[in-house]
């Protein structure tokens, strides 16, 4: 039974989440969040219309002004929008509507993403920029003229002059440079507009790599750096920020000829000169839109910027208009709300993991909390370094972010909802697996287990020996390797190639037909290449493309380990602290035993693939290749080694210095790419006609 002491309650919580937000520009919890607790609250005034007061949460649309700022009264109210959680809740908004107005079963639609950013309103007398403000409560804002000005993309005048000259460009001048601005009937003599004043990801990540090397507090999130920026006194500071903006809406005109669709307004705003989001788009159909919307859901941890949603806005103007408002929420349009990709919680325990090199690791035990579909239990903490600097405590209220297949990180603590109890963080004196001392490299971020026998790191480095990119075991997961370990059948890679069939069976899940399958898998990963076996070693540094630029040097494992480090530095791509790893491996005895080990078990292999060795080496030097999709008869792992046995080199992303893009199906990004900066793609057997061309 729903109270009302609990709706006054939750008003409350409501209120104070707006003041944080709009006012303080502080947040402590996220936007989903915030979405459930006023769902939750329109929920109740639903079913109890009796109970709605003049100051319920559900009747604003944001927060009051703060004093500091002078106070401007927007010519039209600044609406906020209804949420739609999903496909469904869209179609029953549009359902309901057409209730309301026979025509909307025939209207058509603009979407545009919903940036995550301040909104600002802009007053335009005679073109020329006067005034700027902040949403405020949707009918007062504040005066943020001076710091609005310093925002590049915004127009001090409009239209913007043109002065490009006809050759310089394929397209016809938008307005002739003699165009008299007051005199355009186009033009209105005043012009109030809506926008979102927002900061990129590569701007924030550019900002905040310039506030850790002067040693100064790195920002939390782009929003609240955005309206922390355009809320300073001093127009001096929000002049350093990297702010940007998109125009939406026009919110007032008096004059000129204003267009009544919503996407030709967007047009009509863009010939003026105002920055407009070309991701908008128009559709004709309620499902092919709804179609367009799932799929910028599943993808927007690719756009440059935030945006937790799109707004489904009916073109026609006053078709939308006609269907009024409830609250202060316009019946002609609906933001379609992604799931939150950033959530907070509670650190209940920071937890240490080690590496197969080694590494130790702090790893953020959490109370359990969803974040896009996902419930999340863990997340990474980066390095005991971040957690000091962030001030880290058990106990934390803390940001948690997952974006795509991300690992989910802490991105910090919000120390305005710090508990009592919240106690520092020290980092360990002892490795937790095996208890021996730890290890801290002068210069270096990470800590270091140095104890070779550790448990921890013998079964790592087992997996990572195994795994598809170096020895290539089928069979062999990270269970059956806890398995071996824990029956001290193994105490190094070599003794996988020990095992008998009666070790096997003698293990809980085995039997005759998987014994045989893992024996011979194991058996034929002998027939690996010197790269693999070079990678599948664990050597600090020594990955795929270091292991392979080895093997263009080296014939034998014999051969690199009597290169010094000297040497092996005049090798591009090996720098000091690689080389010196990898001397340093070879010189452990413990590591001279298990190549002793490996070689009685029949893995010596000579570098069949170097440019040296082979033939037919070279044809392809001097060649760059990026590699995506798949591949008719080849793995990605195959097709690189086959480029890089010839002399290619393979890298990740395209660029202008990229030769080849290597596609295969359901290539993705990477293709659009390369066919914009003109690369050449080809195919797998074009790649093996290059040998013979």
């Amino acid at each position: 039974m729903i109270s009302q002491s609990h709706l006054k309650s939750l008003r409350e919580e409501i209120r104070q989440h707006n003041y944080r937000y709009h006012v303080l520009d502080a947040p402590i919890i996220s936007d989903g969040e915030y979405d459930r607790l006023l769902h939750e609250l329109k929920a109740i005034e639903a079913e109890h219309p009796e109970w709605i007061t003049p100051d319920s949460p559900s009747q604003r649309a944001g927060a009051p002004p703060a004093d500091k700022f002078d106070k401007v009264q927007h010519p039209g109210p600044i609406l906020s929008l209804a949420n739609a959680f999903g496909a469904e809740d869209t179609r029953a908004w549009f359902e309901r509507i057409k209730k309301m107005n026979s025509r909307v079963s025939e209207a058509t639609f603009t979407v545009e993403p919903k940036l995550d950013g301040l909104t600002v309103v802009l007053h335009y007398r005679d073109g020329i920029f006067v005034q700027g403000a902040t949403r405020g409560d949707g009918e007062i804002g504040e005066d943020i003229t001076a710091n609005l000005k310093t925002i590049k993309a915004i127009p001090l005048r409009i239209p913007i002059e043109r002065r490009e000259k006809r050759e310089e460009s394929s397209q016809p001048s938008l307005f002739a440079q003699d165009q008299s601005l007051l005199s355009n009937p186009l033009i209105p003599n005043y012009l109030v507009v809506r926008g979102e004043v927002f900061i990129t990801h590569a701007d924030f990540s550019a900002l905040n790599k310039r506030q850790e090397e002067a040693g100064e507090k790195t920002y939390l999130n782009p929003r609240n750096t955005a309206a922390g920026a355009l809320r300073q006194l001093d127009s001096r500071v929000t002049a350093t920020r990297p702010l940007t903006l998109f125009i939406y809406q026009i919110v007032h005109a008096e004059g000129g000829e204003i267009p009544n669709s919503q996407w030709g307004r967007l047009e009509y705003l863009r010939e003026l000169g105002f920055p407009v989001n070309t991701d908008s788009r128009h559709f004709d159909d309620l499902e092919e839109m709804i179609h367009f919307v799932e799929g910028w859901e599943e993808t927007r941890d690719q756009l440059p910027y935030e945006a937790d949603g799109i707004v489904i806005k009916i073109d026609d103007r006053a078709l939308s208009e006609s269907l009024g408002i409830v609250g202060k929420d316009p019946r002609g349009a609906i933001a379609y709300k992604f799931p939150s990709l950033e959530v907070t919680t509670t650190l209940t325990d920071i937890q240490v993991e080690v590496g197969r090199t080694g590494v130790l690791t702090p790893k953020a035990v959490l109370e359990p909390v969803e974040i896009n579909g996902v419930i999340v239990r863990n997340a990474t903490l980066h390095n005991f370094d971040f957690i000091a600097e962030k001030d880290i405590r058990i106990g934390d209220r803390v940001l948690v972010k997952r974006a795509g297949e991300v690992i989910p990180y802490i991105i910090a603590s919000i120390t305005e909802a710090r508990p009592k109890q919240a106690r520092p963080y020290t980092p360990p004196s002892a490795c937790p697996a095996c208890e021996q001392p730890v290890e801290h490299i002068e210069g270096e971020v990470a800590w270091y287990c140095v104890n070779a026998a550790c448990p921890a790191q013998l079964i790592r480095n087992i997996q990572h020996f195994v795994s598809r990119t170096a020895m290539d075991i089928v069979g062999l997961g990270i269970k059956i390797v806890e398995q071996l370990v824990e029956e001290a059948l193994v105490g190094d890679v070599a003794d996988l190639y020990t095992l008998r069939k009666e070790d096997l069976l003698a293990l809980e899940g085995f039997k005759d037909k998987k014994a045989d399958n893992l024996l011979n898998a194991i058996s034929a990963s002998k027939d690996q290449t010197l790269a693999r076996l070079l990678t599948g070693l664990g050597i600090r540094g020594v990955g795929e493309s270091v292991a392979a630029d080895l093997t263009n040097y080296f014939t034998d494992l014999d051969a690199l380990r009597a290169a010094t480090q000297e040497e092996l530095e005049n090798i591009e791509g090996i720098g000091p602290n690689i080389a010196a790893a990898i001397v340093d491996w070879f010189l452990l005895p413990f590591n001279q035993q298990i190549l002793g080990k490996l070689r009685d078990a029949g893995l010596n292999p000579s570098n069949q693939l170097s440019v040296s060795n082979n033939q037919e080496a070279g044809v392809l030097d001097g060649l760059t290749f990026v590699i995506t999709g798949t591949l008719p008869s080849m793995s990605r792992t195959e097709a690189k080694e086959f480029i890089q046995a010839n002399g290619g080199k393979v890298t990740g992303s395209v660029s202008k210095k990229t030769n080849y893009l290597l596609a295969g199906e359901k290539a993705g990004s990477k293709l659009t790419k390369a066919e914009s900066l003109g690369v050449k793609v080809i195919g797998e057997d074009e790649l093996k006609g290059l040998l013979y061309s």
